[in-house]
């Protein structure tokens, strides 16, 4: 496996990105893309901010009515709407040319992918780093487009390094490094290891990737569960075994169910909701999947159909995580809601494989 050379390619700012290449006027301004709610006025959330916005703290996930305050000194600042079909259009010129220039091409969402360029460079790890020079080179004539690349010999840790050095990054990983590259790192540059598993580590007294190394699977296992204990165990010393391989298109898992009642009331309907939680949970975990798109549907009495989504930042297998969202899309769902709701539903998509879960005993 260690013979393996894989880029981990992101498009930088992605949607943000794309608004400055229609508007070259956008670059030296704080630009946000919104996805505004059915509310009106500055409800709803940012879905991207470029370099120049992130230096005032606005980032994806926070209302926009945060990032406009964090924002009030700056005349220039510009609130966009998203336009998903051009951000499509673009991704999908991108992708053409990753995909041309790989053994194996496995699309993880709109603004990211892994290939295996193995065989293309015959294993040489000179000839990777100068076609990943080409790769983003092409981006840039035919696109404008400036991406990230991480490469590596396993999955995992392209995808850190090309978080390394954004933006327009490139950062090479060779198999011997990897151990120092990791313990460079913070615990929370781990994917997989969010905010919450961060401030049990700090509990622990763990604030490092050298000391988390020093824990036992067992032991991690033990706070963490089976699953995840391995994955962090296996992750912090590189261990990733996970192939790239073409993704089945459009591949989602989702479950829906009839009410007993019709309702508009939100703990009725949250307490539905997560059961289709965890009864989806159950099915990712079954098909061994991480998620990265979380929505809910509502069919309303008079068999309209209500849709909310959110992408999170990276894949995950959280249960917790699952049923937070779904918590917070329901709450959006339900402002000025007037029409009882008769069937409700879960789904994940943007999925991709759990890295590096093989069996304990792989390894002892």
């Amino acid at each position: 496996m260690e013979n393996r050379i894989i880029f981990h390619i992101d498009f930088d700012y992605f949607y943000a990105q794309c608004e400055e290449i229609r508007r070259p006027d956008l670059k030296s301004k704080p630009v946000c893309v919104c996805v505004f709610s059915d509310r009106g006025g500055d409800s709803g959330a940012i879905a991207t901010a470029n370099y120049t916005a992130r230096k005032f703290g606005v980032k994806s996930g926070i209302p926009i009515i945060f990032a406009k305050k964090r924002l009030a000194d700056e005349k220039d600042a510009v609130f966009l709407p998203v336009d998903f079909d051009f951000y499509k259009t673009m991704s999908k010129k991108g992708m053409e040319i990753m995909e041309k220039n790989s053994d194996i091409f496995e699309y993880v969402g709109k603004d990211e992918a892994y290939l295996d360029v193995t065989k293309k460079v015959n294993g040489d790890w000179i000839k990777a780093k100068d076609l990943a020079i080409e790769i983003k080179k092409e981006i840039k004539e035919k696109l404008d487009l400036t991406c990230s690349i991480g490469i590596s010999p396993n999955k995992l840790i392209s995808k850190i390094s090309s978080d390394f050095r954004k933006p327009d990054g490139l950062t090479v990983v060779l198999p011997e490094k990897i151990d120092e590259f990791l313990e460079s790192l913070k615990i929370g540059d781990i994917p997989g290891i969010g905010k919450k598993t961060g401030e049990r580590f700090s509990q622990m007294n763990v604030q490092t990737i050298k000391e988390l190394k020093r824990l036992d699977v067992f032991t991690l296992n033990k706070e963490f569960g089976r699953k995840m204990g391995t994955y962090i165990f296996n992750a912090v010393r590189g261990i990733n075994n996970e192939l790239v391989k073409e993704r089945e298109p459009n591949l989602q898992f989702s479950k829906i169910m009839t009410l007993t009642k019709d309702s508009i009331e939100f703990e009725f309907l949250l307490q539905n909701l997560k059961q289709l939680c965890s009864e989806v949970h159950q099915i990712v975990l079954n098909r061994n999947k991480m998620f990265k798109s979380i929505g809910i549907q509502l069919i309303q009495t008079d068999l309209s159909n209500k849709t909310k989504s959110k992408m999170l930042k990276n894949p995950s297998l959280n249960l917790e995580d699952l049923q937070k969202n779904v918590e917070q899309l329901l709450k959006d769902a339900l402002k000025e809601q007037k029409i009882t709701i008769r069937r409700v539903g879960v789904k994940v998509s943007d999925l991709s494989e759990v890295q590096d879960q093989s069996s304990i005993t792989s390894y002892f």
